[in-house]
């Protein structure tokens, strides 16, 4: 008797944490006054695919930060706000650049096609976990890379929407943008997350509303 008491409390407890999740969900995409606080691009987990010649030295020290800055400082042309439909986004970058500061240059090149799609949900989930995201409350959203590939001429990224306090992945989903002509490592790598940051405005954030109105 014991036993089953027990396990309608825990299925009870388990009922009432995917009810809150998906009421978290509903109000974001169904609530334009429910904030959304943006951390930027992690890089941490981030392969160059087929770019021998890149100075991953460099990537680590300047350029993870530069395209991070640039979203912020461009944010007519990167609008990630409008792609959410808010009108702004809090954001403190301090986060990422921390943690993408950190990144071992000697595990970024890849010539293994394959990398490019090498993150799961569940890794996804245990870096949240690991996620320091300050004494912030509410949704964070963070983009994941997973490569960039010269081969492809893309970035694939998980984006991520998790509640900042228990480190609670709420949906991520993997997106992939092309890559169009620039002459810096950060200008060219952007213009993929540009488009990513363009489908989501365009059709994705109408398909997350759908699933979770």
């Amino acid at each position: 008797m014991k036993r089953v008491f027990a396990f309608v409390l825990v299925a009870a407890f388990l009922s009432a944490s995917l009810t809150l999740e998906a009421q978290s969900l509903k109000d974001v995409f169904n609530d334009k006054d429910v904030p959304i606080f943006y951390y930027g691009i992690d890089f941490t987990k981030a392969k160059l695919i087929n770019d021998p010649s890149a100075n991953t030295r460099d990537i680590v020290e300047r350029q993870f930060a530069a395209i991070n800055a640039l979203m912020i400082n461009e944010p007519k042309k990167y609008d990630i706000a409008g792609a959410f439909r808010r009108k702004e986004l809090d954001t403190d970058l301090k986060y990422t650049d921390k943690r993408n500061e950190k990144r071992d240059p000697d595990d970024i090149l890849s010539s293994n096609t394959g990398d490019y799609n090498h993150l799961s949900e569940s890794d996804i989930s245990t870096l949240i976990k690991g996620f320091d995201g300050g004494n912030k409350s509410g949704v964070g959203l963070l983009f994941i890379v997973d490569a960039m590939s010269k081969t492809k001429k893309a970035v694939s990224l998980w984006v991520t929407l998790f509640d900042i306090k228990s480190k609670k992945v709420l949906l991520t989903e993997r997106m992939e943008g092309a890559v169009s002509a620039g002459f810096t490592f950060r200008n060219y790598w952007a213009s993929g997350f540009k488009k990513i940051i363009d489908q989501i405005e365009k059709k994705k954030y109408n398909e997350w509303k759908s699933k979770y109105k």
